[in-house]
């Protein structure tokens, strides 16, 4: 089976490019730009990965990102997650990115896009990667920052493949960011959120009636309101869940109670993907992996899911007519 799910190609919606931060490269990028981190070794950083919640891990990662400065930092971050997720199978990613927490470091958006753009076009040359960059507002600041976000990403809003919503769930609902979202609509770019992971399945609801979202990043939250999950599955809405992140963060305490086979069951239309990989236990690969052991899922459940990511990718018509051949070809 894993020789299998290697091969399966696999397209990752629910990634954050900063989460993808590997001790080794963090500890190479701090010694360049002279960054002193709070750990003696790699070793003592991932002794660190060991959260008690959401907070508790947001609260590592930002201080995780502090050695990312230059252009060529935010290549080497995104490359070195593309070569991994490449070696896993995974054909497509969809990278979230968090702005605000560069630019309060006095990081500015053209040396963040820079980086990853340039990263992204050699993914698809070098490797045959496709990307999409989804550029996140952070939930937990308030919804002046991300307007004044969006109006700054002028110059990239042709490079954006949508926006989201991310960072502390809990008290910091989708309605606070309604004329963010009308905004970014108007101005024909597609919208996802996060919800549904810490906070209440009301959240859910928020995100798709005030914010009019394609796509629920995580949503596990949903099987609380049985009418919620009748309204996803009439929607056809896809959830992009991330099995290991929910064990990590405690929103379950153990994968074998993670909620994945009642949404599958329940005709709710779900991706699996890796969230923050470098804090959460591993890829793309090893999500699926972990349901399949934990599940016994045959092929028959994972071609399901892999061609669900394919149909709800940001992606041309064109890429979606081959990565649907691929998927054929695998099988």
């Amino acid at each position: 089976m894993r020789d299998f799910l290697t091969r399966l190609p696999k397209a990752e919606l629910h990634l954050h490019i900063e989460g993808s931060l590997e001790p080794e490269l963090m500890f190479a990028l701090a010694e360049r730009n002279r960054v002193r981190l709070p750990f003696a070794s790699v070793e003592e950083v991932r002794d660190a990965y060991d959260f008690s919640d959401l907070q508790s891990f947001l609260d590592l990662y930002y201080q995780g990102m502090s050695v990312l400065h230059t252009v060529e930092d935010f290549y080497d971050l995104a490359m070195d997650y593309f070569r991994r997720a490449h070696a896993e199978g995974v054909v497509h990613v969809e990278m979230h990115f968090d702005p605000q927490a560069h630019q309060v470091r006095g990081i500015e958006l053209p040396v963040v896009m820079e980086g990853l753009s340039l990263a992204r076009r050699h993914a698809e040359r070098e490797l045959g990667l496709s990307s999409a960059l989804i550029m996140a507002f952070l939930r937990d600041q308030d919804a002046a920052a991300a307007m004044s976000l969006l109006d700054e990403a002028a110059p990239y809003w042709e490079m954006l493949d949508a926006v989201g919503l991310d960072s502390a769930e809990r008290g910091n609902p989708p309605s606070k960011f309604v004329e963010v979202f009308e905004r970014a609509a108007r101005l024909g770019i597609p919208r996802v959120a996060h919800a549904g992971e810490e906070g209440p399945a009301a959240y859910i609801r928020e995100a798709l009636d005030l914010l009019d979202v394609c796509r629920i990043d995580h949503g596990v939250r949903c099987l609380e309101d049985p009418d919620l999950v009748a309204r996803l599955r009439d929607e056809g809405m896809v959830l992009t869940v991330c099995p290991l992140s929910n064990v990590r963060l405690k929103v379950v305490e153990r994968i074998e109670e993670h909620p994945l086979p009642q949404l599958l069951e329940a005709g709710l239309r779900v991706t699996l993907n890796s969230d923050d990989p470098a804090y959460f236990g591993g890829g793309v690969l090893d999500n699926y992996l972990a349901c399949q052991r934990a599940f016994g899922w045959d092929e028959a459940t994972f071609i399901q899911i892999a061609g669900t990511a394919i149909e709800a990718a940001f992606v041309s018509q064109r890429r979606r007519l081959a990565l649907r051949r691929q998927l054929a070809d695998s099988v």
